[in-house]
C-alpha cells in the first residue's frame, strides 16, 4: 500500500464563540492542508504506477474545499453569534461558509475528511492552523 498526499494554503477568517481567550475574536489564519491519498498502484492505462493522479487531488479539492472556503470567513451554524456574524457579512456582499460544527482545526479537519471521503481513497487530513500547529484527522 502507498500513501500520497497533495498540500494546499487558504486563508480563512473565524472566531470561536466562546472560548476563554483571544481566540473569541474575529481574526484569520493561511491555513496549510495536506490530503493523504492511500492505494495500492494502478496497474494499467494511463495513470499506470499512480495512486492517484496529483492533478484529481488538485481539482477534487478545489471543488470541495478550496473554492467555498478560501478567504471566506467559516463560522459555526449553531453559535447565535457566529451566525449574526455571518449574517451581517453576508449583507455585505462578503463571503461566508458554514458548517454545523465550532471551527476549531480539529472540527474543521474532521469535516474536510468527511467532504472528501466519497470522492478520493482519503487516509488522512493535516490541518495546520499556524506554521507550527496543526492537527491530523483519519477515520
Amino acid at each position: 500500500m502507498f500513501k500520497v498526499s497533495k498540500e494546499f494554503s487558504f486563508d480563512m477568517a473565524h472566531i470561536l464563540d466562546g472560548h476563554d481567550g483571544k481566540c473569541q475574536n474575529l481574526h484569520g489564519h493561511t491555513y496549510k492542508l495536506q490530503v493523504e491519498v492511500s492505494g495500492n498502484l494502478v496497474t494499467e492505462g494511463a495513470k499506470k504506477g499512480m495512486v492517484v493522479d496529483f492533478t484529481d487531488v488538485k481539482s477534487i479539492v478545489k471543488d470541495a474545499i478550496l473554492d467555498p472556503m478560501d478567504h471566506a470567513f467559516i463560522y459555526d451554524t449553531t453559535s447565535e453569534r457566529e451566525c449574526k456574524i455571518a449574517a451581517l457579512l453576508n449583507e455585505l456582499n462578503s463571503k461566508t461558509f458554514g458548517i454545523p460544527v465550532r471551527t476549531t482545526a480539529e472540527e474543521m479537519a474532521r469535516f474536510m475528511f468527511n467532504c472528501l471521503k466519497d470522492k478520493l481513497p482519503i487516509s488522512a487530513i493535516r490541518l495546520w492552523e499556524t506554521p507550527t500547529s496543526f492537527c491530523e484527522y483519519r477515520e
